[in-house]
């Protein structure tokens, strides 16, 4: 494969010119900048003498590079002390995206907490070729649904599911896809996510054989193919340059897919299916 070029093959200085409070525990970063990127490729930051972390990009128009980050550890806890105005470490885009088939006619778009991100802007790319728009968004609870106002201002078919019940429907969003699933008729499913999530999308969209594009988050060191260390057991295929968004007939052919993943030191952590 013909590796594209890039904007940034180094960490390009920017500084933060904005930032959203989106739910409890996530943040939308801005920067004056527009990578002309696709939904569900990612950038890889750098916060000098912290670490460098790979996030997917919620906003790439007007201007303007928004990412929406979950405060989950030590990067992201030194991240949420910034202010506006201070500098990170920019490099990207990278990967694989997330693509509209010609001919669709309706899509099914199934995320989960800040998954829904890079979901957001594949919907409105859709909605401006005449695509009707399913979308599921599911959280564990209200305060941690991502978007909710972007959503609610598109012309889509917006279905909610908390755990708890306190937005929409309680449950989980994969009952209210699989449910959609078998009601509608639709040219392609999209799911990014909690990886046990996306696994059961897959697996209702494979029973209803409709095809489905899947991102997989694995943990990316150098973002272009080299390090290794987000390539799946078996195939072998990394999901910083032949992914992260694979089909899911790929998906369910990989012996790790919504068992476990790997972290920095290569251990193996196992999913909770509980």
């Amino acid at each position: 494969m013909e590796r594209p070029l890039h904007p940034f093959e180094q960490p390009r200085m920017l500084p933060i010119a904005d930032i959203v409070q989106e739910t409890e525990n996530v943040r939308t970063f801005f920067f004056a900048v527009e990578l002309h990127s696709k939904p569900g490729q990612f950038v890889i930051m750098w916060i000098p003498r912290v670490d460098e972390k790979p996030f997917s990009i919620a906003y790439d128009e007007d201007g303007k590079l928004g990412l929406s980050i979950a405060k989950v550890g030590r990067f992201t806890e030194k991240l949420f002390e910034y202010k506006k105005g201070d500098l990170v470490g920019i490099r990207g885009p990278y990967g694989s995206p997330f693509t509209l088939q010609e001919g669709s006619k309706r899509i099914l778009l199934v995320g989960g907490g800040y998954g829904v991100a890079p979901l957001a802007t594949l919907a409105s790319q859709a909605l401006a070729r005449g695509i009707t728009v399913d979308f599921c968004n599911g959280a564990r609870t209200k305060t941690q649904l991502l978007f909710m106002k972007r959503l609610k201002a598109m012309k889509i078919h917006l279905h909610i599911a908390t755990d708890d019940g306190s937005e929409g429907r309680k449950g989980f969003v994969t009952d209210v896809a699989a449910e959609l699933l078998a009601k509608n008729s639709y040219d392609v499913v999209y799911t990014c996510g909690p990886e046990l999530m996306e696994q059961k999308v897959v697996n209702a969209a494979s029973e209803k054989n409709v095809p489905c594009q899947v991102s997989i988050e694995r943990y990316m060191k150098c973002g272009f193919g080299i390090c290794g260390a987000c390539c799946l057991d078996g195939s072998g295929k990394r999901m910083c340059l032949e992914g992260p968004v694979v089909s899911g007939e790929f998906a369910r052919t990989q012996s790790e897919f919504g068992k476990f993943h790997r972290i920095a030191s290569g251990h193996k952590i196992f999913f909770d299916a509980r």
